[in-house]
């Protein structure tokens, strides 16, 4: 704990001073206190610190660091304890490089397959996503440092993320998109959290006092720091009442003199400062400690080692029919595919790492000993059409006894800031594969991603490999797979549909407007499609395996399962055991199935084991939201054990006890949420769920208009600076090449600007451009003059004072 007499020191200038960042990355220190500052990191998959320039958005080089698989990869494992492992090695880099909070893991639930940074992100199913977080937050956190999850709460799209509403009721919130930070707060214990750009449900999430007091702090207990994505404070003092410690990333002297004005009329009170305070230094207290007994020195290949065991045990193994995997090494094989010689193995945006060594597989293809006639690049990477690039593949394809072809979504299509148009690969990759197998039908398709892809193509490929978005050594990992050196056991962590508009979002989301309404409910992924009985092309939780297991013997309880699991192939290999309860004659509706328990188990040939898999206190309940809390709704349940959420080879039934809840729908028609037929939920319906009406969208002319949107506004000025943002963001666009800050500024709001600018701009600085986006052409002009003179006076003096010790007065 920090010293307790410190706060008595210090001026109310400097503790407020010290809630919001110094620069791009690091907090605000008062050295004549003795109170360093702190460096604050990307990393949900590599730690990205720019010691140079920095940004934050990934654009200017940073330190190097192992990128290990991203998080829509590794949650494929099934692995908490891989998890585990990979946040013990990411808490090792980062205390090399000095950096105190590691900023990941993401776990926002995947609404929709389209949102663009899904790669960041777990899985679906919150327990899944949960327990995954929670083992990297303890290994980052082993060495004393702090993880950060993010990002809190309800933030599913990139479009417009900085000032939309998700409009999302309260059992749905709960259940789908606040039980994975549950999970991720009470069994990882992480020293800070990030809030969202978003709204959730008309107030900020970052000032949210529903969020942050009463379910984080209150409910939880979580007693560290709550962090502000970068620019996402709206309203300072509001954020610092309700819960939110540090504001990022460096508002300036302006912000501090928001709080101190905010605290004299009465607004906050200097205790909410004090509480926030003792958070932000006792993370400064805990990391500093931690960092100065750190090792400074990072075993690279220890780690590219350890990158290249966690892609392998995510790689999911989609299709082997006829048994085409593991290689024949007695076969001559081509190897097709831009992404065999230029590998894609991550997103793009904030998280992207700068890798000291990155393997591509035709590097290490050449050193297995595999028979090979050759590569062919195949396709252009960004889509357009070569056919001689095509019938140069098709040739090499027709020498060879088994092709190797490698497709996947190019950096463009999954980056933070820009959400994916659909979810099909680039036509000239499928017509390569169509042309490829027509020449050579003994074709094994690798494919990379972060997200789900549309696989209607499937039927021209013997075998489909997913090797997710695998990091550095993923190359490596793919050819341990493919020779049947690494039995593939990754399990799907997101479904697969079969069409894009499938999805039960597709109508509500990514469109215009300040308002995204998610009506779906409770139906999201596999809660969905099982529900409403639509088929899919790769359900939640499958994979396949190069040997077979079998299931018996279950025995189940309210509290837990237990059953026999035999490897009855010729190899050995890990299955994962998958857990869903089930409540078919339920009154409260709900989805058909959910995940509720999960094991990764490691079996040799002809080997058995017993399987134990608690059920904790997330199996049965749901959120009465009259009553304010969880409730059971009593009776039998049948517990469900299969190998993916459609495959459930053994099931039992439990009685529950009910927590005596009346029905908190009696009284309404829901019939969409009854049969989980969403994806036309009328508003009527939507709005006797949400327990309100649904409040009419309207852009206004405020400091949360985005740059986007100021061409609503009435000033020619603002409309010429439209037009030109516009035009060179859709240029980028068309070129198949997204320009990150155009496109992070056209979602940015009016006040963002105050607050991502180190102090050069002042909130009343925005208020004067907001003036002259309403038409007051010449006063808002003259406004915005005024206030730049009297921040720079301002900020000269308060830096003086903010250097100065009582004493020395």
């Amino acid at each position: 704990m920090p010293d307790t007499k410190l706060a008595q020191k210090l001026t109310l200038e400097q503790k407020c001073a010290l809630l919001s960042g110094a620069d791009t990355f690091r907090s605000r220190g008062l050295p004549q206190y003795g109170i360093p500052s702190i460096w604050l990191s990307d990393g949900p998959h590599g730690v990205r610190k720019q010691a140079g320039e920095s940004d934050h958005l990934g654009i200017n080089p940073s330190e190097p660091a192992t990128c290990f698989p991203t998080a829509s990869a590794v949650a494929s494992s099934w692995d908490p304890a891989l998890g585990e492992e990979i946040g013990r090695a990411l808490g090792q880099e980062a205390a090399a490089q000095n950096v105190a909070v590691l900023l990941g893991p993401g776990l926002n639930t995947k609404r929709s397959p389209l949102c663009g940074r899904n790669f960041e992100y777990f899985s679906e199913d919150p327990y899944l996503a949960g327990k995954m977080a929670a083992a990297y937050i303890r290994g980052i956190q082993e060495n004393g440092i702090s993880a950060c999850p993010k990002h809190f709460a309800a933030n599913s799209q990139e479009l417009r993320r900085m000032a939309t509403d998700s409009v999302v009721d309260e059992r749905t919130l709960r259940e789908l998109y606040l039980t994975n930070f549950e999970i991720a707060v009470t069994e990882g214990h992480p020293k800070t959290i990030m809030t969202s750009y978003n709204l959730v449900n008309g107030t900020y999430a970052n000032e949210n006092a529903h969020l942050l007091k009463e379910i984080l702090r209150d409910t939880w207990g979580f007693d560290g720091a709550v962090v502000t994505d970068w620019g996402g404070s709206n309203d300072h003092a509001l954020g610092v009442k309700n819960g939110s410690t540090l504001e990022m990333p460096a508002p300036g002297l302006d912000s501090v003199r928001e709080l101190v004005k905010a605290v004299k009329n009465g607004k906050i009170s200097e205790a909410d400062i004090n509480a926030r305070l003792e958070e932000l230094l006792t993370l400064v207290e805990t990391t500093s400690k931690a960092l100065e007994k750190a090792p400074k020195t990072i075993d690279w290949d220890a780690h590219h080692a350890l990158a290249r065991k966690a892609a392998a045990e995510s790689i999911v193994l989609l299709k082997n029919k006829g048994g085409l995997l593991p290689l024949n090494p007695e076969n001559r094989i081509a190897v097709i595919g831009d992404f065999a010689q230029t590998p894609r193995y991550q997103g793009a945006g904030s998280s992207m790492v700068n890798a000291p060594k990155v393997d591509s597989f035709l590097q290490v293809f050449e050193q297995s000993g595999l028979k090979t006639v050759g590569f062919a690049k195949g396709f252009d990477r960004y889509g357009k059409a070569d056919p001689a690039l095509q019938a140069e593949a098709v040739k090499l394809a027709e020498k060879a006894e088994t092709v190797l072809l490698f497709l996947g979504l190019d950096e463009v299509k999954e980056s933070e800031g820009l959400d994916r148009s659909d979810m099909k690969l680039a036509k000239n990759q499928i017509d390569l594969l169509l042309a490829v197998h027509r020449a050579n039908p003994h074709l094994i398709v690798v494919l990379s991603s972060g997200s789900a892809v549309e696989t209607s193509w499937q039927s021209h490929c013997q075998a489909l490999v997913w090797a997710g978005l695998g990091g550095q050594a993923g190359a490596g990992a793919v050819l341990d797979v493919l020779t049947g050196k690494v039995n593939p056991a990754g399990r799907l962590a997101e479904t697969w549909p079969l069409h894009c508009e499938d999805n039960p979002s597709y109508n509500n989301f990514g469109k215009d407007g300040r308002t995204v309404q998610y009506r779906e409910g409770l139906y999201v992924g596999y809660r969905y499609y099982q529900t409403a009985g639509v088929p899919v092309a790769m359900p939640f939780g499958y994979g396949l395996s190069y040997t077979t297991f079998e299931y018996k013997d279950l025995h189940a309880t309210p509290t837990g399962v237990s059953l026999t699991v035999t490897n009855t192939g010729d190899r050995a290999g890990d299955e994962v055991v998958q857990v869903y309860v089930s409540k078919p004659d339920a009154e409260i509706f709900r989805p058909m199935q959910e995940l509720k328990g999960f094991a990764r188990v490691s079996l040799e040939a002809g080997e058995s084991k017993t399987v134990s898999i608690p059920l904790d206190d997330k199996a049965f309940r749901y959120w009465n939201e009259p009553a304010g809390h969880w409730a059971v709704e009593g009776g039998s349940y049948v517990v469900r054990v299969g190998a993916s959420c459609e495959d459930i080879r053994l099931e039992a039934t439990v009685t529950v006890e009910s927590s005596g809840d009346a029905n908190p729908y009696i009284g309404n028609s829901l019939p969409h949420y009854v049969s989980g037929q969403v994806q036309d939920v009328p508003e009527v319906e939507f709005s006797a769920i949400l327990g309100r009406p649904i409040l009419e969208e309207k852009v206004a002319i405020d400091r949360n208009m985005t740059l986007g949107e100021i061409g609503h506004g009435r000033s020619p000025l603002g409309w010429l600076i439209h037009v030109i943002h516009k035009h060179l963001l859709d240029k980028s666009l068309k070129a198949g090449n997204p320009d990150l800050n155009l496109l992070f500024n056209y979602n940015m709001p009016l006040r963002a600007i105050a607050k991502m600018t180190g102090g050069m701009v002042s909130m009343g600085m925005v208020d004067g451009l907001v003036m002259e986006l309403k038409g007051f052409w010449i006063i808002g002009i003259l406004r915005v003059l005024f206030e730049m003179v009297r921040n720079m006076i301002l900020n000269a003096s308060m830096e003086k004072r903010l250097a100065e010790k009582k004493e020395d007065k």
